[in-house]
């Protein structure tokens, strides 16, 4: 019965997506769903792609071996992230009217920094979208009763989010994103109330919690365990900002303000909902003590689902594993797309300037194929935790992308030459750190980022040797409100008729 209605599910999540995608015919409908999506789909699409497998699975599993403190990165640094993009970001981002964020790079740099930048944040999304990936084959094994093994539910899972992803892009995303928020958040919370009632009640499960010293979130006075803390947190908050499906958000509202509110708007919900999978996964540690308390240190990413089929009803079961499934699609859907726009635009695109929309629109779906098939190789052969490999995805556009976009923004003097020794600093730091002697204090990533500042204010001051890019963000928020008849003339990135689907 808990496998049909799996199925079923399935097969209505696909039937959405593949009827919104027949309303997509250009490349701009693919990859910003046209920029016309009002503030619930926004907010809805903002909350579900981050409310993910690591959100159910991966957070809950870390917060009841380590307590608040283990989770500091994602949700707080996380939600965070979404509050920054919305409130700092957002507006100057919108008014541009670009693609990608890489399309940012190359207009305020140059081609080598658009290329780099894209390169790193391509590459972040490997760890991110193969947790996804990673959690559906575990979704499949434990419905099926371990008739589908995990490798072969990854497989299926991988190639049924593919398919309505490749047809629909971001448009078939957010109509999904938001009927999949409504199953999260109704199933979750309908689950909260089955569990809290095994366990003896809300308050039972918060005092237990609160005398385990899981909700002390401020370590003691040493700065040996202040600074790992706050490396954590600022590895999701200030790594996630240049992400293309952060940005895809931004872009796609129907204007400035919608933007800004559907980021905030969905970075509170996904702050509030976090908590329910940590109280679910610390109650079963109450309701079962031998099996659960050894099931954390053992595979803790188990304590939730197996609390679900062994204690709670049908109903709850189907509840749970829908709204499981509903966040795993919509997170890795995102993901997936995310990428592969950024790729095709501002790697490929660059060497076929002249492509049209329509060959433009066909190379899109093609990259996201071959980036499926790369990710779900990655995904079956690690064997990293969920947590671990969306915590890690972030640290390489941290170190490489975060300053060019930060001080191209807010730093008039940011240069060309700034920002390539900002990128090769904190790249070549951030990797030697790793390689050489991983620090229990220092995170690498961290030391990364201060070099690239380093480099940055270095590059930008010295005498320019490298040229390229517009002088100043002031130039590039003029552009921003330019006509589509001044954008070929404004700036020479892939200077063709056919790039003016960005307008």
């Amino acid at each position: 019965m808990l496998l049909g209605f799996v199925v079923l599910y399935l097969v209505l999540s696909i039937g959405i997506g593949l009827t919104a995608a027949m309303r997509v015919n250009t490349a701009k409908d693919f990859a910003v769903a046209g920029r016309g999506l009002p503030l619930p789909v926004v907010t809805a699409t903002v909350f579900a792609t981050w409310f993910g497998s690591e959100a159910v699975l991966g957070v809950s599993a870390q917060f009841v071996r380590e307590g608040l403190q283990g989770v500091v990165a994602d949700p707080f640094g996380s939600s965070m992230c979404l509050m920054l993009a919305g409130l700092v970001f957002a507006k100057r981002l919108y008014r541009l009217n670009l693609l990608t964020i890489g399309d940012y790079y190359h207009q305020r740099y140059n081609r080598a920094v658009e290329v780099l930048c894209t390169l790193c944040i391509v590459a972040s999304y490997l760890g991110w979208v193969s947790a996804q990936i990673k959690a559906l084959g575990l979704v499949f094994n434990i419905v099926t009763d371990g008739a589908i093994s995990q490798e072969t539910g990854m497989i299926l899972g991988a190639a049924i989010v593919l398919t309505y992803t490749t047809f629909g892009g971001m448009l078939s995303v957010a109509v999904l994103d938001f009927v999949q928020m409504s199953v999260i958040m109704g199933g979750m919370l309908y689950i909260a109330y089955v569990v809290s009632g095994l366990a003896g009640g809300v308050d039972t499960v918060v005092t237990h919690a609160w005398n385990a010293g899981k909700l002390d979130f401020f370590p003691d006075a040493d700065w040996k365990l202040w600074v790992p803390l706050l490396g954590a947190w600022m590895t999701m908050m200030l790594g996630s900002i240049p992400q293309q499906d952060v940005f895809q958000r931004i872009t796609s509202a129907k204007d400035e303000q919608t933007a800004v509110r559907g980021s905030v708007l969905g970075a509170s919900i996904y702050l509030l909902f976090a908590f329910v999978p940590m109280f679910l996964a610390y109650s079963a540690t109450l309701i079962d003590p031998a099996k659960f308390g050894g099931m954390v240190e053992t595979d803790s990413q188990m304590v939730l689902p197996s609390l679900i089929l062994a204690h709670t009803p049908m109903v709850a079961q189907i509840i749970f594993f829908g709204a499981l499934l509903s966040a795993i699609m919509s997170c890795s859907s995102a993901t997936l797309l995310a990428p592969s726009v950024s790729f095709s635009e501002n790697i490929v695109r660059g060497f076929y300037p002249n492509m049209s929309d329509k060959t433009f629109l066909l190379v899109m779906r093609l990259v996201i194929v071959c980036f499926a098939a790369v990710v779900l190789m990655f995904a079956l052969g690690t064997n990293s935790s969920i947590f671990e490999m969306v915590e890690s995805a972030y640290k390489v556009t941290l170190v490489a992308a975060f300053v060019p976009l930060a001080f191209g923004i807010f730093w008039k003097r940011a240069s060309t030459q700034g920002a390539l020794l900002a990128i090769g600093f904190g790249l070549v730091t951030w990797l030697t750190c790793e390689v050489l002697e991983p620090s229990d204090v220092w995170p690498a990533q961290i030391l990364g980022l201060g070099a690239a500042i380093v480099g940055m204010l270095l590059g930008s001051l010295m005498p320019q040797r490298i040229g390229g890019g517009r002088p100043h963000e002031a130039a590039v928020m003029h552009h921003g409100h330019a006509h589509a008849g001044h954008h070929a003339a404004a700036h020479t990135h892939h200077a063709t008729p056919t790039h003016h689907h960005k307008k």
